[in-house]
């Protein structure tokens, strides 16, 4: 395509200024890209430094061991 030619023209009719500038509005909304939806923010409360499913242990010394990171 050229830079001469136009991207559209019209066909029927004799639309006024505000009608064309209407309609290059809405063709240039319809042909941006849809925004990527927002990341939902993880709680502090949810993100956990144990894995799940690591129940403590019980035996000799596990309670010295339950306040020691893994």
């Amino acid at each position: 395509m050229s830079a001469e030619e136009p991207l559209f023209r019209v066909v029927r009719g004799v639309p006024t200024a505000e009608e064309l500038a209407a309609l290059v509005g809405a063709i240039v909304v319809r042909s941006r890209r849809a925004a990527a939806p927002a990341p939902t923010p993880v709680s502090a409360w949810a993100c956990s430094a144990r894995p799940a499913g690591a129940a403590p242990t019980a035996g000799p010394g596990a309670w010295r061991a339950s306040g020691l990171p893994r």
